[in-house]
């Protein structure tokens, strides 16, 4: 997608986005066959339900219907939340993240898997955990030493909620 385009259509739906209390993270346009795909993908700090999305996606179409941002082409229209393990780019991603196991690349070329415990405008603090019986330490890792970084999906971690009940 152009850049034009995609800013044309940032400016026209981010007040849509916001006003539902929600992040717009990504517009992507992509041709699908004949049609074109247009995913616009939100998020927020509590996360995004799927009634949330669904909303989100009749108020998005009469708008996108209102505008002549699309054209007169047809287009399916997809609004998501962002995958379990998209990239962590923003700083809001990593607070979001807080608890979670992650995977870093780090600007050195090496690479950390550990938990996040506490984020702040520097970088985080992580635990990073123990190999072979040893017990889990601790790091800190500034914003500027990570060059790549995405949660890792965990099958059989209990959450907090479930270890306090």
């Amino acid at each position: 997608m152009s850049t034009t385009q995609s800013d044309r259509l940032r400016g026209l739906l981010e007040p849509l986005v916001a006003a539902r209390g929600l992040d717009l993270e990504e517009i992507e346009l992509s041709k699908a066959g004949k049609r074109r795909m247009l995913r616009i993908i939100v998020d927020s700090d509590e996360g995004v339900e799927l009634d949330a999305c669904a909303e989100l996606s009749r108020e998005v179409s009469d708008k996108l219907d209102e505008s002549d941002a699309m054209g007169e082409d047809e287009y399916v229209l997809e609004v998501s939340s962002p995958g379990a393990d998209r990239p962590l780019t923003e700083h809001r991603h990593y607070v979001r993240a807080t608890g979670r196991l992650v995977k870093f690349q780090t600007a050195d070329g090496g690479e950390l898997i550990a938990r996040i415990l506490g984020v702040d405008d520097e970088g985080m603090d992580l635990e990073v955990p123990g190999v072979k019986g040893r017990k889990a330490t601790t790091r800190r890792i500034a914003f500027a030493d990570i060059a790549k970084a995405r949660v890792e999906i965990e099958f059989n971690r209990k959450d907090k909620k479930e270890e306090e009940a």
